[in-house]
């Protein structure tokens, strides 16, 4: 199985690459056309979202940085 990579672009978009499907809350499964690598919207002023088209240059930054997140709690 191959894996998915996201990567979080600099003062941008989320771009995911690999065999993925992508489903609304409802659990119905967006048409993607084949595609194997798009941009999801992270900075909430696409027209299209949840895909990214653009629209966050010259109005969103964030410098992603990776970090470990602190261990899972048990239950």
């Amino acid at each position: 199985m191959n894996k998915t990579k996201l990567t979080i672009n600099r003062n941008g978009s989320i771009k995911i690459e690999g065999d993925f499907e992508i489903t609304d809350s409802e659990g119905k499964v967006y048409g993607l056309e084949g595609r194997t690598a798009l941009g999801l919207c992270r900075c909430g002023l696409s027209v299209n979202k949840p895909f990214c088209d653009g629209s966050h240059r010259n109005g969103f930054e964030h410098e992603s940085a990776a970090f470990d997140l602190p261990p899972m709690k048990t239950k």
